[in-house]
């Protein structure tokens, strides 16, 4: 029987020690700890990989303090737009949903998509449509508000810009949310969930809920979730990129992920980082930022929780 592991991750950016209170680092580090427990606790009772990374990104949607559920920033027309995915990598299913409303956890309809349609992507009013059809219930606008994220929108909002989680405004920190685990049977699953960019037009949608690009998972090789600067890791198809480097090329799980965050995706001007779990439990957790909320559980039952490099 194999050795289970975890790691989560909470977005990456210019996240500077020194410019953030102490309080708030320790909120951030609390939350952290509780979605990490949230998961490994399915693990340690024999639960699989895929309920375990729900769990977890389920905990990181339900607080206000990152970029996901609760936490989304708005967008340029007020409202919120969540993006999420899901992929088992025992049989390459995978789930994914995008520029949904009033969904309290994204990565729950995601997991729906991926279990109970014949699709993988749903977005928009058909998605919500489907999750109306599942009896999700939705959310007041106001379950959404926080006031931080409103003057985070309401700076920029007549500019023209959007903000992405990692932007250089160093006390506007907030990411992606994600999550990556290794079971008891040696199998893999990834997930990932987002509010996308502050003051976004368009329906624009990142990588977070684009498989392969922002999330992937392979028994074969690894799970990757992936946080920052959206375009450049879709143009990368950064998370299956790191599992063809193992694939095809015979590399570690360390050496493809440094290999893709520190080399590739620089070389096109993307930033930002990922997690990634093998089947024999190993985590790289790489990023070219200032710093990337993490967390994980090795297999030797070791625990990291971090912020900054």
């Amino acid at each position: 029987m194999k050795k289970i592991a975890l790691a989560i991750h909470g977005g990456a950016g210019t996240l500077l020690k020194g410019m953030m209170t102490a309080e708030k680092e320790v909120s951030y580090k609390k939350t952290l700890e509780a979605a990490l427990n949230a998961g490994y606790n399915i693990l340690e009772h024999n639960g699989n990989s895929v309920d375990a990374v729900v769990e977890a990104v389920k905990m990181l949607e339900d607080s206000p303090l990152f970029n996901a559920g609760k936490g989304s920033v708005f967008t340029n027309a007020g409202t919120h737009e969540m993006d999420a995915a899901i992929m088992n990598g025992g049989n390459l299913e995978a789930g994914a949903v995008s520029l949904i409303s009033g969904i309290k956890n994204p990565v729950l309809l995601a997991k729906d998509i991926m279990g109970k349609s014949e699709h993988v992507f749903l977005a928009g009013t058909g998605a919500m449509d489907y999750a109306e059809l599942l009896g999700y219930k939705l959310e007041p606008e106001d379950y959404f508000y926080d006031e931080f994220r409103f003057q985070q929108w309401q700076e920029i909002k007549d500019s023209g810009n959007f903000q992405l989680d990692h932007s250089v405004k160093k006390d506007s920190k907030f990411g992606t949310v994600g999550a990556v685990a290794c079971d008891f049977g040696g199998n893999l699953a990834a997930a990932t969930s987002t509010g996308g960019m502050t003051n976004k037009k368009f329906g624009r949608i990142g990588d977070s809920s684009m498989i392969g690009a922002g999330t992937y998972a392979n028994n074969k090789t690894c799970a990757v979730s992936c946080t920052g600067s959206g375009e450049f890791f879709i143009r990368a198809v950064v998370a299956y990129d790191v599992s063809c480097l193992i694939e095809f090329k015979g590399l570690s799980l360390k050496e493809a992920t440094e290999e893709v965050v520190q080399n590739r995706l620089l070389s096109i001007g993307g930033d930002g980082g990922l997690i990634a779990i093998d089947a024999e439990g190993n985590i790289a957790m790489p990023f070219n930022t200032e710093g990337m909320y993490r967390a994980s559980i090795d297999t030797q039952g070791n625990r990291n929780i971090a912020i900054y490099k």
